[in-house]
């Protein structure tokens, strides 16, 4: 009976391997005859039944059976996978001739590349770059500052409380200067800039922002004068802005110096003609600045009776916009890519 069946599967297997056109029917094809439950598989269980006498034979025409079955099995495997692959490479076919895809690239924000421009000239002056926190203790922002509790300047600063009105977002940087005086023990030389994130409740606009960047600097010396405070805006306002830039003082007021200036640059576009950028003044104002109050120097622990300075604050945000024709504040803090490159083509020209 042995003989009828594996004569059965052998006459099938004739058949079974014609006009297969891919290897999903193709394993279909191999469940059938070689899986668990398949008709060869079922043939090979049948070697306990069969008598010892006959094992041999029935051995080998199982054999035979099972070569037939994996050389046509094989045989089209390789066929179809040929195939396949070669219907793969004709579909995904890259034309190695065609121009690449062009990838956008990024680019530093203009901001960094201007805060580092400032930070390069501080430097070559022996001017410290420090840092300070974000959150600060109203004893630092203000109270040091010559700005006590109920002082109408702190209304004009529209400052971020945290927590009751002991801790806030720092509304300027000024605080990092009170720091590094009192670290200081009141007995050395101090010079540092300190360029940072700070925080008031403006309105954002195309000219205001309630966070923007703002690059503070102090220097702490004997007999400073605002001679040397002008000196020093002079260098800046050269490295920034070009070599005939001219500066100059107007008086002002601020809390936490005395006296107090307004600096001024000629206009980089119309050479002090006037014009649009300038309002027809030929200047342009960059910066507040002045001789350090001596209430500040005495609460940070100098006596200004030995020890003088002065201190200075701009804007990053304000510097850029000048520089490179930045009409809206809120351009320095948008991720559009074609911003970044209309930045670095400036950088170019």
């Amino acid at each position: 009976m042995y003989k009828e069946k594996i004569a059965e599967v052998k006459k099938s297997l004739s058949n079974v391997f014609t006009n297969i056109s891919d290897l999903k029917t193709l394993e279909n094809i191999r469940i059938e005859y070689m899986g668990k439950n398949g008709k060869i598989t079922e043939l090979s269980s049948m070697i306990k039944e069969i008598p010892n006498e006959d094992k041999k034979d029935f051995g080998i025409a199982l054999n035979e059976v099972k070569n037939i079955f994996n050389e046509n099995f094989e045989k089209i495997k390789k066929e179809l996978e040929e195939k396949a692959i070669n219907e793969k490479l004709v579909k995904e076919a890259v034309d190695v001739t065609l121009p690449g895809t062009k990838i956008k690239n990024g680019a530093p924000n203009i901001l960094e590349k201007i805060i580092e421009e400032v930070e390069s000239v501080f430097m070559s002056m022996g001017y410290d770059v420090v840092d300070g926190p974000e959150i600060e203790e109203d004893h630092y922002n203000f109270e040091l500052l010559n700005i006590p509790k109920g002082h109408p300047a702190r209304d004009a600063q529209d400052t971020f409380y945290v927590k009751d009105e002991d801790y806030l977002l720092r509304s300027q940087t000024s605080p990092v200067q009170a720091r590094v005086m009192l670290a200081s023990g009141g007995d050395k030389p101090i010079r540092m800039i300190c360029p940072g994130k700070t925080y008031r409740r403006d309105a954002d606009d195309a000219t205001h922002s309630h966070q923007f960047m703002q690059i503070e600097g102090l220097l702490v010396d004997k007999d400073v004068s605002l001679s040397d405070l002008k000196g020093t805006f002079d260098v800046i306002a050269k490295k920034l802005f070009g070599e005939d830039c001219v500066t100059r003082f107007r008086p002002s007021y601020y809390q936490f110096t005395e006296p107090s200036v307004e600096t001024d640059i000629s206009c980089f576009a119309c050479k002090g003609k006037g014009c649009s950028l300038c309002k027809n003044t030929g200047w342009i104002t960059v910066s507040g600045a002045g001789i350090v109050h001596p209430n500040v120097l005495r609460n940070c622990g100098y006596d200004p009776k030995v020890w003088t300075g002065f201190a200075f604050g701009f804007g990053a945000e304000r510097l850029a916009m000048l520089k490179y024709g930045i009409n809206d504040i809120r351009t320095f803090y948008q991720t559009d890519l074609r911003e970044l490159e209309n930045f670095d083509r400036r950088e170019d020209d």
